[in-house]
């Protein structure tokens, strides 16, 4: 089933369930009032909202209203927890090539993780709004995981039995404030502002054959400006799958209900797919030439970030954004 969050002026929006074409929603606060609600007691709501959904599919109730994204806010406003991987080693190799380092040993064994801003998701149509482009803006397409309670300890065989949702990101980085805060050795804090969330949220079963091994097989398609960037394959390439993510989360901790997981950037080592960053295509161009063509975003600038299943609908309705100059 598909679910989403309406906004309603509130902090958590309302949970609605959304059609399978992302034509039509419903509202479903008669069975939990937001998604934190749903998935804090899963095993209770979850039938009753896939019974809504079916019933959403067959036929629109008049309750039931036609689908403006404009209108939604993240699928999960904010969450207890959000933890960003970096699942596509590839990605951190290019990194490192570009400035002539070495990928430790480790990186291909171990998760690379950060805890990062959970207080507010931006919904797929909001601003990306920042006060100065020197800082390097750059997007990020990521494929996440939203969980229910997950035991400390629990092994990447077990991990999948926590997946509830599946949901896009885009993981708006400042390329220029990351090599400062990460020589501090303590972590983002400025580099990584609340990243954007799409408007629809899918249970694992939605999703197929395309879901498995912990790794949705599907592109990502991430334009700048109406220019394809890339459309690098989520399942392609990736070094850890999600339930070994989930399982490195809790090796020493449980995960709250409504914790959600990021990939970090999806990236595939065949370069005609191209990429889901600009700084990955800046790495690229700098190999191959000597020095980045490709510039970050700038006030203005349009991303689309979505992904199509093999009918060439789109799964979880697609992130767009603008990047606009914050004024206090």
């Amino acid at each position: 089933m598909k679910l989403a969050t309406l906004t309603d002026g509130t902090r958590d929006g309302v949970l609605v369930v959304v059609s399978k074409n992302l034509k039509h929603a419903i509202p479903a606060d008669h069975i939990a009032p937001t998604l934190q609600a749903a998935l804090d007691d899963w095993d209770y709501c979850a039938p009753q909202l896939a019974t809504l959904y079916e019933d959403l599919n067959r036929s629109p109730s008049t309750r039931a209203f036609e689908v403006d994204f404009a209108g939604f806010a993240a699928a999960l406003p904010r969450a207890y927890q959000w933890l960003d991987a970096s699942a596509y080693v590839n990605h951190v190799e290019l990194a490192r090539k570009a400035r002539g380092a070495e990928v430790p040993k480790e990186f291909w064994t171990d998760p690379l993780m950060y805890q990062g801003v959970s207080d507010s998701f931006l919904g797929p149509r909001d601003d990306i709004a920042l006060e100065s482009e020197d800082w390097d803006i750059d997007l990020e397409a990521e494929v996440a995981v939203i969980t229910d309670d997950v035991p400390m300890g629990t092994k990447p065989d077990k991990a999948g039995e926590h997946i509830r949702l599946l949901a896009l990101v885009n993981d708006v980085s400042l390329r220029n404030l990351i090599p400062g805060e990460i020589a501090k050795g303590f972590g983002f804090i400025q580099s990584k502002p609340p990243c954007a969330m799409s408007a629809v949220a899918v249970t694992p079963d939605e999703l197929g054959e395309t879901w498995y091994g912990g790794k949705l097989h599907l592109p990502i398609e991430v334009y700048v400006n109406g220019e394809l960037l890339g459309r690098p394959n989520a399942g392609v390439d990736m070094t850890f799958s999600f339930y070994r993510l989930i399982a490195h989360a809790a090796r020493t901790r449980r995960l709250s209900a409504g914790t959600i997981i990021g990939s970090g950037t999806v990236s595939n080592k065949d370069r005609s797919v191209g990429s889901a960053c600009l700084v990955e295509k800046r790495m690229l161009e700098t190999l191959a030439k000597g020095a980045p063509a490709t510039s970050y975003l700038r006030f203005g600038d349009r991303v689309r970030i979505d992904m199509l299943n093999a009918s060439g609908q789109s799964v979880f309705g697609a992130i767009e954004q603008q990047l606009v100059r914050h004024t206090a």
